[in-house]
């Protein structure tokens, strides 16, 4: 299995530089990984820099709590397409999650998918699987099935406990085969890559992609 094409190459923290994004980038396009995804102000500099390659660019908005206003999470959205972004991936709200407003959710999810679909891009949305109970990632999964996201995401990388196997099979269960997952948040060896791939994640958030594939390579 090669698992180049399933790797998001991602780097969020907060002091990320330039010189880093360069070399993310750089990685990306050796690799021929599916994307890079980085801080909301890099994505003009990492769509420059992988116009003439295959590898898109990823960034997310509202992250990583969620908690942002809506108007605030489309406003980073607007600004990210026009950037270059061919990807979002945007954090849902989990405090109206947890409040029991799932009709805020359905709202939130519809306008941003309507916003980045109008752009003809791709929208990821982050549920943070790991600190959720089944019923509630069963319950995002069919919020997201209506709003016609293209693919649901594991996790931001910042909560207490990130992608596992089997909320990847759990989600996979639980929606349609047209929405993807991404697995992300503690992906840092082959194995695990692999053990979420046969799960049901389509793409694999992580920071450790050069190091995956220089696992593959000595297998």
């Amino acid at each position: 299995m090669n698992i180049a094409a399933y790797i998001d190459h991602t780097m969020l923290k907060p002091s990320t530089t330039i010189a880093e994004i360069e070399h993310l980038c750089k990685d990306a396009a050796a690799w021929e990984f599916a994307a890079v995804c980085v801080p909301p102000p890099f994505v003009k500099r990492a769509k420059t820099l992988l116009d003439p390659t295959r590898v898109k660019v990823a960034t997310v908005t509202g992250f990583p709590f969620g908690y942002s206003a809506t108007e605030a999470k489309i406003a980073e959205t607007v600004l990210a397409l026009v950037d270059g972004a061919d990807e979002i991936d945007m954090v849902i709200d989990l405090i109206a999650l947890r409040m029991g407003d799932y009709e805020f959710l359905r709202r939130e999810l519809k306008l941003a998918t309507e916003v980045v679909h109008n752009k003809e891009r791709i929208i990821k949305i982050i549920i943070e699987s790991g600190i959720l109970s089944d019923d509630e990632i069963v319950l995002c999964c069919g919020i997201a099935a209506e709003a016609g996201v293209d693919y649901v995401k594991t996790s931001t990388g910042y909560a207490e406990r990130g992608a596992t196997v089997e909320a990847v099979q759990l989600m996979r269960h639980h929606l349609p085969e047209t929405i993807k997952i991404k697995a992300s948040g503690g992906v840092k060896t082959y194995a695990f890559a692999e053990q979420l791939i046969l799960a049901g994640a389509s793409r694999l958030g992580c920071s450790a992609g050069v190091q995956l594939m220089e696992e593959q390579a000595a297998r």
